[in-house]
């Protein structure tokens, strides 16, 4: 597929563009490939839009101790805007993006994309849109963290997995799962046990089984 012909598909405000717009969003456009746990992109230069194609990307944030805490993630159809900070002045804090899997998008460069957005007023409001958007979802992470016990938070976290992959194991090592919650391997190995003895989850060589959803669903609710 031509990236115009998706572009059409895709972007709401394509329709409003002139045909030298259009051409030159394309001609400022690539496709790139990333391997699993790939850096996509790391905070030292304004990059690109990245448009997912295929996989999974992981947007973090990354404390002066290392500590990794995960935003949110990309699916098939997601839009990575932060990759693209440069052409939202207002976004000033780090963010870091990977691979969950291997991943295939399409990446516009964010100086054209930027270039174009000052002419289309569409354009910029698409950008704000989905910055708002995904505000929501980091808002709601700090909220896990703010208000919520780890044990709530880890709870959410395996119903989310189960949920989204369509499976009943969440196939992660517990080193894996503290980096998305943003705390200690030894932390969520200690509550696991706590869920296993609870008769909620198996904790096996694949990963995390979940048994009882509705104990979990009682430990969020």
């Amino acid at each position: 597929m031509s990236f115009e012909k998706f572009y059409s598909e895709y972007f709401p405000f394509w329709g409003k563009l002139n045909s030298e717009d259009k051409e030159y969003l394309c001609q400022h456009s690539s496709v790139v490939q990333f391997e699993k746990e790939q850096s996509v992109h790391n905070n030292k230069e304004c990059s690109g839009l990245y448009i997912v194609k295929s996989g999974k990307l992981r947007l973090y944030m990354l404390s002066e101790e290392g500590k990794e805490i995960t935003l949110y993630r990309l699916s098939c159809g997601d839009i990575c805007m932060l990759s693209a900070s440069c052409v939202l002045q207002s976004i000033s804090f780090d963010v870091y993006v990977d691979a969950e899997m291997p991943s295939e998008c399409y990446v516009i460069n964010a100086m054209a994309f930027g270039k174009v957005s000052e002419r289309v007023l569409e354009v910029k409001n698409y950008a704000l849109e989905i910055a708002v958007q995904r505000f929501s979802d980091v808002m709601w992470v700090m909220q896990q963290i703010v208000f919520m016990s780890m044990d709530k938070r880890l709870a959410i976290f395996l119903l989310d997995e189960i949920t989204e992959n369509g499976t009943e194991v969440v196939s992660m090592t517990h080193e894996q799962i503290a980096r998305h919650l943003g705390t200690a391997r030894e932390v969520v190995t200690r509550m696991l046990k706590h869920f296993v003895s609870d008769g909620m989850i198996e904790v096996t060589r694949k990963g995390v089984r979940i048994i009882d959803k509705k104990k979990l669903r009682d430990i969020v609710c």
